[in-house]
């Protein structure tokens, strides 16, 4: 089910542009170490240089911590696979022709496009992207009482 609403903006950059809004900062967001995660191996040569290029920055932000690797890896994937079709499409434009002499749209542009699509879809689903984490918040007091019934009072009040 979709959640409704604007995605939120994660905490770190609310705290960076100096909280314009005003609105009270989620407090209880999960803090995960904020070091860049290494760069896969398997990464595409592109999606490589584009790790490179932005990793140190979004550590150096707070944005991007250890358990933003899958999530990073799929951004630099798609950034590379985007720059691939890009390059395609400026050599042999958007549309072809047909043998049957139809006009039709080159299927790079819908591979790039869906390859997207399923990336991030997948990586809100399971609170891989900063973004996402801002939805998230743990209760730390309830989640380290032994006491059932001290946890039910908490959950009631």
């Amino acid at each position: 089910m979709a959640t409704r609403g604007r995605k939120p903006k994660p905490t770190a950059l609310k705290v960076l542009e100096g909280n314009p809004g005003k609105r009270p900062l989620n407090k209880n967001e999960p803090q995960p170490e904020r070091k860049a995660p290494r760069c896969p191996s398997w990464l595409e040569p592109e999606a490589k240089k584009e790790w490179k290029r932005m990793a140190k920055t979004l550590e150096a932000i707070g944005v991007l911590t250890q358990v933003d690797k899958a999530a990073f890896a799929g951004y630099c994937q798609a950034y590379a696979r985007w720059r691939e079709a890009e390059e395609f499409l400026s050599k042999h434009g958007t549309i072809f022709k047909t043998p049957s002499g139809y006009i039709q749209q080159v299927p790079q542009v819908a591979i790039a496009r869906n390859y997207l699509q399923i990336m991030k879809d997948f990586c809100s689903e399971f609170g891989l992207t900063p973004a996402a984490r801002t939805r998230i918040r743990v209760d730390t007091e309830s989640a380290t009482s032994d006491d059932p019934m001290e946890t039910l009072l908490r959950v009631r009040n």
